[in-house]
């Protein structure tokens, strides 16, 4: 079987879990996923079965976009509500004075990777290293949140739709929300609503696969997670220096496409440029 399955994770479950279950299921060895999710957290877990693990890599580099409740008051080691309180603090903060907040935390911004991620220093994760006690100095990295928006605010707790870049802790971004308003904050809850191409609404609950007698029927086809990008169909010549990993000349516009053969099966994930093309990666059948 080869695909691509959109996943629906269950809450306490992580990502290896999954994909550990869906070997079995698929009958094969040849499984990754797309963008880790904490244990605590649900929704969108892309899951490539056999020959579409090709295209694990260009997912990497997917944007997401999540929805988290902050709780305010509360700080703890792992930055959400499954870690041992730290702090509490009261809470008097305004809904003006939230979105105002809000606004230092949009576009391009500095984030110091949590302890409790699997993040290596020396070639060690990070989270061994706290759950042993030890805290080590972490660089702050560049990311980019492209969308931070307030659906929901109580005072207490506020419902946060955020869409990110690679690299971004949703956890992290919470308690970095508390902090500049005073009052220290953690993360309660996370789903992740979109990865990519891909939305919840195309997501399977992962019950559903474990219980199915035909899990390929849940198999999308690798080319979806392409689907912005313009198709093109190759002629038989073409197909033949594309399958022998050759360049050749094409009357295209510089950029990316999806390159087909005549009779529909998708070959490669192509680079046009100067009037050539060339494999960034194949998929065809060997």
């Amino acid at each position: 079987m080869n695909g691509i399955v959109i996943v629906d994770k269950p809450q306490d479950w992580t990502s290896q879990d999954v994909t550990a279950r869906l070997r079995r299921v698929f009958g094969t060895r040849r499984i990754g996923h797309g963008g880790t999710l904490d244990p605590m957290a649900t929704g969108v877990l892309p899951v490539f079965v056999g020959r579409a693990t090709r295209g694990v890599e260009f997912f990497e580099h997917a944007e997401k976009t999540y929805e988290t409740v902050l709780r305010l008051g509360m700080t703890t080691d792992t930055e959400d509500v499954s870690g041992t309180v730290l702090e509490t603090r009261p809470v008097d903060v305004s809904a003006e004075r939230f979105e105002g907040v809000l606004q230092q935390f949009r576009g391009p911004i500095q984030q110091i990777p949590p302890m409790y991620s699997a993040l290596k220093v020396n070639g060690q994760k990070l989270c061994d290293l706290a759950r042993k006690g030890r805290e080590v100095e972490r660089q702050p990295r560049e990311i980019t949140i492209h969308e931070l928006t307030c659906l929901e605010f109580s005072g207490q707790t506020a419902r946060l739709r955020v869409r990110c870049s690679k690299g971004t802790y949703i956890r992290t971004l919470c308690k970095d929300i508390g902090e500049a308003l005073g009052c220290g904050g953690c993360m309660e809850a996370l789903r992740r609503v979109s990865a990519g191409e891909y939305t919840i609404d195309e997501a399977v609950p992962l019950e559903t696969l474990l219980e199915t007698e035909h899990p390929e029927e849940y198999l999308r086809d690798v080319d979806t997670m392409f689907r912005e990008l313009p198709k093109v169909t190759l002629t038989p010549n073409q197909e033949k220096r594309c399958r022998n990993g050759n360049t050749f000349s094409i009357s295209l516009d510089p950029g990316r496409y999806r390159a087909y053969s005549e009779d529909g099966e998708f070959l490669m994930l192509a680079l046009v440029e100067d009037g050539i093309m060339k494999t960034i990666k194949s998929f065809f059948a060997v």
